[in-house]
């Protein structure tokens, strides 16, 4: 069986789903199986009810799909994932912001970060954790930064949650900051917003598994910002910046997404200008990345960077050449081998469940 391209083979083990851009070809949420042996990716299903489902997130659970629609009006979506592909579970909800990039489920409610606007929507869950409706609420990041095309407003591009599961945090391109926020009466509320060096343009962060340093790569420089994370107070304190490329690129690189193995010895990040995956290696105390190597990302523009909980293979959603290439990881010096890839048009994230 074909579909757009893309072959449809049986479930191996366990599960990832592909978010990508239907409006650029894309096939919607791709279900796949993952050979636990190998890592590679074997295609199940294909939904495409929801327009450029870009970014996807699991209940804890893993009953639950929930997908943001990054169109201009934007929408946040959730679907039953079941033993076949997901199917919807009731209808989109507008999360009153345009170009939602990310999302996260946080104290009973799922958070969308909204790019174009720049802010943050919190929709209710209901018990079954499916969507109300009803309740959306929108938290709207101000200020701008010195880029003078991509800084003119707030530009809010992650929203996670910090390893204790007591703060939410948003990335915010546009301001050069981070806000660390609660959740009050049913509303989100910002607790501290921690500025990062202005130019920078913060994209996604992510945690130690140690749970005490945030590593924020930045997107209008190619560097990682190191911070101490102290959950007890909601606090981020930035401790310096490491260059996530071994040369200074002659025009914008454009990284995108960090991930950090589960030892905590090192960190991975992609960079879509340079098609590289960069491999740093952490110190004991996670203060002091020191770039190791870079790879090739196995294809054009690598959107999203994904660990596979097992730690040994990482996932490369390349966007404009329209596959996931999948690496082994060395479980001594960090360095991704790549294993593979399918198509996967206008891919643009991959999650496990």
């Amino acid at each position: 069986m074909r579909r757009k391209g893309i072959r449809v083979g049986d479930r191996q083990g366990g599960r990832a789903y592909i978010g990508s851009f239907t409006a650029a070809g894309g096939s919607g949420i791709l279900t796949a199986s993952v050979h636990m042996d190998s890592g590679s990716l074997t295609v199940l299903s294909a939904i495409d009810t929801l327009p450029d489902p870009s970014y996807l997130a699991l209940s804890p659970a893993r009953d639950i799909l929930y997908a943001v629609s990054e169109t201009a009006e934007g929408a946040v979506a959730a679907f039953r994932t079941g033993d076949g592909k997901p199917e919807p579970a009731g209808r989109g909800v507008l999360v009153r912001g345009s170009g939602p990039t990310h999302l996260a489920l946080y104290d009973g409610h799922v958070l969308t970060a909204n790019y174009g606007s720049g802010s943050v929507t919190s929709v209710r869950l209901r018990a079954d954790g499916t969507l109300d409706g009803e309740s959306a609420d929108v938290l709207r990041h101000e200020g701008s930064g010195t880029h003078p095309q991509r800084q003119q407003g707030p530009h809010a591009h992650q929203v996670t949650t910090d390893p204790s599961g007591r703060w939410a945090v948003s990335v915010d391109l546009g301001t050069d900051s981070v806000r660390v926020c609660s959740m009050r009466g049913g509303r989100l509320d910002v607790h501290r917003e921690v500025a990062l060096r202005p130019g920078s343009g913060p994209r996604h962060l992510a945690f130690h598994p140690r749970g005490d340093r945030a590593y924020i790569l930045n997107e209008l420089t190619p560097t990682v910002t190191v911070c101490h994370w102290d959950a007890d107070g909601g606090a981020l304190q930035p401790l310096g910046e490491t260059s996530v490329l071994p040369d200074a690129p002659h025009g914008d690189a454009f990284p995108s997404e960090a991930v950090v193995s589960p030892d905590g010895r090192f960190l991975w990040t992609a960079t879509r200008g340079a098609n590289v995956i960069s491999v740093l290696a952490l110190d004991a105390t996670g203060d002091r990345p020191t770039l190791r190597a870079t790879v090739s990302c196995g294809g054009d523009w690598p959107r999203d960077l994904a660990l596979h909980p097992s730690g040994r293979f990482l996932y490369a959603a390349n966007e404009r050449s329209g596959d996931v290439t999948w690496f082994s990881v060395d479980r001594e010096t960090g360095l991704p081998r790549r294993s593979g890839s399918i198509e996967a048009p206008a891919a643009s994230c991959v999650i496990f469940g």
